[in-house]
């Protein structure tokens, strides 16, 4: 009986130690197959072109594909469900706005079930998109604090345009409404081209959005930039100021990042944002990012995370605050 007891926990401790070291093999040898990036809006946005200059960089290193999968749909919500589906084997990344990865659950709370802290694994933040302020040029308006007398004498007939409910042009302005102490009206459009149309039109008074957005419509005219949205001054737009400089809580920069499941390997997030880095810093693609208005980041998975964290908290209160509901 002992004899007999003593061959099976031989038998189980060798069978322990060969899945071990199968799993060790592989973790070791890891990427041993294609990697797919899922980003959650169509092609030719600036999220989609940034993961498609970053991906065959990243597949020189790794000596596997990288592919870009798109799956469009509910502000980027479709494309993190796929991925939160995924098996955590490092072999999904999800490639997302800062609405997609921080703000879509806030307004989907009870319904998409997802929770980015406690369902991903962040791996990089990987750029940031300079938001600017705007109003239509007809207006006598010439500064920040110009929009804000404007509006207080005006409540309820000013209106702001924005990209979309729970965008972040959406947010900026609820933002603004909150801080600055004026009632502004949201208008949502079905995307910020419409939306910037119409506020050259003067359907609408003001707007936030990317300055990759709002540069034609300020080249043609029709356009006046009031100030950048980020917390210092940017390089591009030195002489423009900040919102922080009106309203001193007022700080707000667009980005994208990059996470996984919860559960992957940690050797295949340390191998994954090695080779995010190394993308992010090469010529081709800090050239073309430029051009698009990105500002290339690449961080550890800590320093994203502590972000995520940040912008999570952040916006819940807005979100709470100002009552915003996607219905």
């Amino acid at each position: 009986m002992i004899a007999a007891t003593t061959r099976r926990q031989l038998l189980l401790a060798t069978a322990a130690s060969a899945l071990a070291a199968r799993g060790v093999r592989a973790e070791a040898e890891f990427p041993a197959r294609p990697i797919r990036i899922v980003v959650g809006f169509p092609p030719g946005g600036g999220i989609d072109i940034l993961a498609r200059l970053m991906a065959p960089k990243m597949s020189e290193r790794l000596g596997q594909p990288v592919i870009v999968e798109n799956r469009p749909g509910a502000n980027g919500q479709r494309g993190t469900l796929s991925v939160a589906q995924a098996d955590p084997d490092g072999y999904t990344v999800l490639c997302g706005t800062m609405g997609a990865l921080a703000v879509n659950q806030l307004l989907n709370a009870g319904r998409s079930g997802v929770d980015m802290e406690r369902d991903f694994v962040p791996l990089s933040h990987i750029a940031s998109l300079p938001m600017v302020l705007c109003v239509n040029s007809a207006l006598p308006i010439g500064s920040v604090a110009d929009l804000i007398a404007y509006a207080k004498a005006r409540p309820r007939q000013v209106f702001f345009g924005s990209s979309g409910i729970g965008g972040l042009p959406h947010l900026c302005g609820a933002l603004f409404n909150l801080q600055a102490g004026v009632e502004t009206v949201h208008v949502p459009y079905s995307g910020s081209a419409p939306s910037f149309t119409d506020l050259a039109r003067g359907q609408v008074q003001f707007d936030f959005d990317a300055l990759a957005v709002a540069l034609p419509f300020i080249q043609s005219g029709h356009v006046r930039m009031l100030a950048a949205t980020e917390a210092t001054r940017l390089k591009a737009l030195a002489g423009v100021p900040t919102m922080r400089e009106t309203l001193p809580e007022f700080s707000v920069a667009n980005w994208y990042g990059m996470a996984m499941r919860a559960g992957t390997p940690p050797a295949a997030v340390a191998r994954l944002n090695q080779e995010i880095q190394y993308a992010l810093r090469q010529p081709d693609v800090v050239e073309r990012a430029d051009v698009l208005g990105l500002e290339l980041v690449g961080t550890t998975p800590e320093k994203f995370g502590g972000l995520l964290h940040q912008e999570i908290a952040r916006w819940a209160e807005v979100i709470r605050t100002a009552g915003i509901k996607v219905e």
